[in-house]
């Protein structure tokens, strides 16, 4: 459950356009009423994907802010999502790309991977509609991610892991060469998703991996990891 904003909590976005801040407010509201229809944890697992195929499953709106904090932060500009679904933490992520980028220089650019073309062509839509210019940073790519993310994707400082939790180790492996030393790994939903992430988590918890972890505590866990290659 998202934390509301007011003048104990104000938004790190308060200075984005009405117009993207009305748009995110909205579907942030429009996730969390579909998600209270249903109960994710009771989908058998062989029918996961295509029950959540018309989801929107966006990450909540205060994990979204700590991303994007966390992103400005570190000074992210390139950037990859695994798991674009309706692209709701893609405008997040594209926000601190540009920002970061105007303020270090650099080009921002934000890969989100969609395996639903459905989903892929509504979160364009929603882009369009978001009012900000930072979405031309956003690099969509279409299909498995697990060819879709072979090529054209240069150094990355940020993996956010949003996804069908049997592919959040593909993506990782995938994305790892190009992966900065200092970069960072987020990954949704560790505690009620322990057990679709077991692979992922034994492989970057393994001795000598190069990877660190915690579990920070918001509503169902978000697994931040931080990647230093062992011989660098």
């Amino acid at each position: 459950m998202s934390i509301p904003n007011d003048a104990q909590h104000p938004s790190p976005l308060a200075h984005a356009p009405a117009a993207t801040r009305a748009l995110l407010a909205r579907l942030h509201e429009q996730s969390l009423a579909q998600e209270s229809g249903f109960d994710l944890r009771a989908v058998p697992s062989e029918q996961f994907k295509a029950a959540v195929s018309d989801k929107f499953i966006a990450l909540d709106e205060d994990k979204c802010q700590f991303v994007y904090q966390l992103l400005r932060a570190s000074g992210a500009r390139r950037i990859v999502e695994a798991g674009t679904s309706y692209g709701v933490s893609t405008i997040y992520l594209a926000l601190a790309a540009s920002e970061n980028a105007a303020a270090l220089g650099g080009q921002p650019l934000v890969v989100g991977t969609e395996h639903e073309e459905a989903k892929a062509d509504q979160a364009r839509a929603y882009w369009a509609e978001s009012g900000t210019d930072a979405v031309k940073a956003i690099d969509l790519r279409v299909g498995d991610l697990r060819e879709t993310l072979k090529t054209g994707l240069g150094d990355i400082d940020f993996l956010l892991l949003d996804i069908w939790t049997p592919m959040a180790l593909p993506a990782l492996k995938l994305v790892q060469p190009h992966l900065r030393p200092g970069a960072v790994i987020v990954a949704d939903n560790p505690i009620t998703s322990a057990k679709g992430y077991t692979e992922l988590f034994d492989y970057v918890r393994a001795p000598g991996s190069g990877f660190s972890s915690i579990n920070v505590p918001y509503s169902n866990g978000l697994e931040m990891i931080v990647y230093y290659p062992p011989n660098k």
